[in-house]
C-alpha cells in the first residue's frame, strides 16, 4: 500500500455503524419487530454551529457534542484528508444512520455511566504500563514484509504520538506492508495516526478547539497530508510534535476532562477504533491459530461485527452500566470487550478452544491498556476458559445476568437443546440474543409440555442486514428472547 493509496478520496473512510430498518412479517408464535422508516439526513453543519454560537459556556460543551463533524469510522480503509463538497455529501448520506443510533442512545441515557478513567489523567505513576506499541507490529508480524511509508523516508523512522490521557505516548515505525494481505488485516502506521487524530478531535475537544485542530488550512490532519505528499520527514515529525504539545496543554488545563465528564456514553465509532487497535496488536498477529475450528461441529468460529453488536446493546436489550452481560462462546472476546466499553457494564465470556482463549487473553490485556491510553473507563471483564455448560463461574453468574448472547449459528441441535434447559436458571426479564431461535416455530403451551423450557421464553424475530456478521455479507435473522414465566402460571391457572 503506497502513500498515494493513503491519499485517495473514498467514502470508505466515512463508513458508519448503521442500524438498519426492520421488516414486518406475518405474525406467528415468534413475534417479529415493526418496521421503521430510515432516519432523515442531517441539517447543514454550518447552520448547527451557528445555533450554538451564543450558548453560555457552561452548557456549550454538551451542545457541541451533539454536532457530527467529520467523524471517521475505525474500519480499515482509506483515509480521506479532504474536506471538499464530495466529503460533505458522503457525510450527509451517512448521517441518517448516525442519528438513528444516537437517538437510541439518547432515549436510554444511562446517567450512572461515567466514561472518564480518572486514574488515566493522573501522573502519579508516570503513565507507564505494558502495551504493544504500533512500532512493535512490523517486528511481531512474521508473515508480512514492511517498507517505509513513503519513498525517501529512512527505514525504521520512529515517531511518538500523544493520546488524550496522561499516559505514555505510543511509538510508531513509519512503515506499511509491501503488498496487501489477503485477509485485509493490513496495518499502516500513518493511517492509524490519522484515525487517532480524527477520533480525538471528534470526541475529546470543545468546538473552538475542534475548529483549530481540524482546520482545512492549518489543522493537524491537513498538515500531515501535506507532509506526506511532499515526502518530507521533517514536516511530518514536526506536525506530530506540535500535536503532542497542543494535546498536552489541553489535558493539563482540564479541557479534555471537562469534555469527557459531560458524557454518559461512548459513541460506537470511538469504541470500534479502540477495538480495532487492540485487535491489530494481538489477534491479527495470531490469526492463523483460529483455523483449528472444525466445520460440522460446535467449534466453528464466527463473529458478530461491531455495528450489529451496538444495535443489540442499545436498541434490542437497552443494557445499562449497572447490569451484567454474558457471551456464551465468546471467541477472542470481541463482543465482551465492546460491551464493557460501550456500555460500561460487567461483561463475561466463556470459550473452550485453547488457541482462541490465548488470543482472547492477549487482546483483553491490550484492550485494557488502550482504554487507559484513551482515558476511558470500561466495565469489569471476565473471560473464562472451558465448556460454558460446566464452567463453575458461568454457572454462578448466569442467574444474575441481564443479557445473554449466544452465537449459535453453527451449534448442533443437541447443544442448543442443552442450552435451553440452562436458561431455566435465568432471572425473570433476562434477554437472550441468538442467531437461531431456541423455541420451535409454532410451539404452543399444553398440559403435556407444561414444564418445557420453551414455555418460559417470549421470542421476537428480527432481521440483520448486510455486513453484520463475519461469515457472510448477506442479511439474515436473529432472535431476542425474554424469560417470562407468567405464561406457564397463567396456563396452569386456567386449567385448574
Amino acid at each position: 500500500m503506497s502513500f498515494n493509496y493513503l491519499l485517495k478520496k473514498s467514502s470508505a473512510s466515512t463508513q458508519s455503524l448503521q442500524i438498519r430498518k426492520e421488516v414486518v412479517t406475518t405474525k406467528t408464535t415468534i413475534r417479529t419487530a415493526p418496521s421503521v422508516h430510515a432516519a432523515s439526513r442531517s441539517s447543514n453543519l454550518q447552520q448547527s454551529r451557528k445555533q450554538i454560537k451564543h450558548v453560555p459556556e457552561k452548557v456549550r460543551i454538551k451542545k457541541e457534542n451533539e454536532i457530527t463533524r467529520k467523524r471517521r469510522t475505525p474500519s480499515q480503509g482509506l483515509v480521506n484528508f479532504s474536506s471538499d463538497d464530495s466529503e460533505a455529501g458522503d457525510e450527509e448520506e451517512q448521517d441518517g444512520s448516525r442519528k438513528k443510533l444516537k437517538a437510541a442512545s439518547d432515549q436510554n441515557l444511562d446517567l450512572k455511566r461515567q466514561v472518564r478513567n480518572k486514574s488515566a489523567f493522573s501522573e502519579d505513576d508516570g503513565g507507564i504500563f505494558p502495551m504493544v506499541h504500533a512500532a512493535d507490529i512490523p517486528l511481531l508480524d512474521k508473515t508480512t514484509k514492511y517498507i517505509p511509508s513513503f519513498e525517501g523516508l529512512p527505514e525504521n523512522t520512529e515517531v511518538s504520538l500523544q493520546y488524550p490521557s496522561a499516559s505514555q505516548r505510543e511509538r510508531y515505525l513509519l512503515m506499511q506492508p509491501r503488498t496487501k494481505r489477503s485477509d485485509n488485516n493490513d496495518f499502516n502506521a500513518l493511517e492509524d495516526i490519522v484515525h487517532v487524530m480524527h477520533q480525538v478531535i471528534a470526541h475529546y475537544l470543545p468546538l473552538s478547539q475542534r475548529e483549530l485542530f481540524d482546520n482545512d488550512a492549518t489543522g493537524y490532519p491537513k498538515r500531515l497530508h501535506r507532509a506526506i505528499s511532499r515526502k518530507s520527514e521533517h514536516e511530518l515529525t514536526t506536525v506530530i510534535e506540535d500535536w503532542n504539545d497542543a494535546l498536552n496543554k489541553l489535558r493539563a488545563n482540564g479541557v479534555i476532562s471537562e469534555v469527557l465528564d459531560e458524557y454518559h456514553n461512548i459513541q460506537p465509532d470511538l469504541v470500534e477504533r479502540i477495538l480495532s487497535q487492540a485487535c491489530a496488536r494481538t489477534v491479527s498477529l495470531g490469526i492463523k491459530s483460529l483455523r483449528e475450528y472444525e466445520n460440522g461441529t460446535d467449534n466453528v468460529y464466527g463473529e458478530l461485527l461491531p455495528r450489529f453488536v451496538s444495535r443489540i446493546l442499545r436498541e434490542d436489550t437497552h443494557l445499562k452500566s449497572d447490569q451484567i452481560f454474558v457471551d456464551l462462546g465468546s471467541g477472542v472476546g470481541n463482543v465482551v470487550l465492546q460491551t464493557a466499553l460501550e456500555i460500561g457494564c460487567e461483561s463475561w465470556g466463556c470459550e473452550m478452544m485453547k488457541n482462541t482463549c490465548d488470543l482472547a487473553e492477549q487482546q483483553q490485556a491490550e484492550f485494557e491498556a488502550r482504554c487507559r491510553l484513551w482515558g476511558l473507563a470500561a466495565g469489569d471483564i471476565h473471560l473464562e476458559r472451558g465448556d460454558f455448560l460446566s464452567n463453575t463461574a458461568i454457572a454462578k453468574i448466569l442467574p444474575k445476568a441481564d443479557v445473554v448472547l449466544v452465537n449459535n449459528q453453527a451449534f448442533t441441535p443437541q447443544l442448543n437443546e442443552r442450552l435451553t434447559s440452562l436458561f431455566l436458571d435465568l432471572k425473570e426479564g433476562c434477554r437472550i440474543v441468538s442467531l437461531k431461535s431456541f423455541v420451535p416455530a409454532g410451539h404452543k403451551i399444553s398440559a403435556r409440555n407444561l414444564y418445557s423450557p420453551f414455555n418460559v421464553l417470549d421470542v421476537e424475530q428480527k432481521e440483520y442486514f448486510s455486513e453484520c456478521v463475519s461469515w457472510t455479507a448477506a442479511p439474515g435473522t436473529y432472535y431476542v428472547s425474554r424469560k417470562d414465566s407468567r405464561k406457564i402460571k397463567a396456563f396452569a391457572a386456567r386449567n385448574e
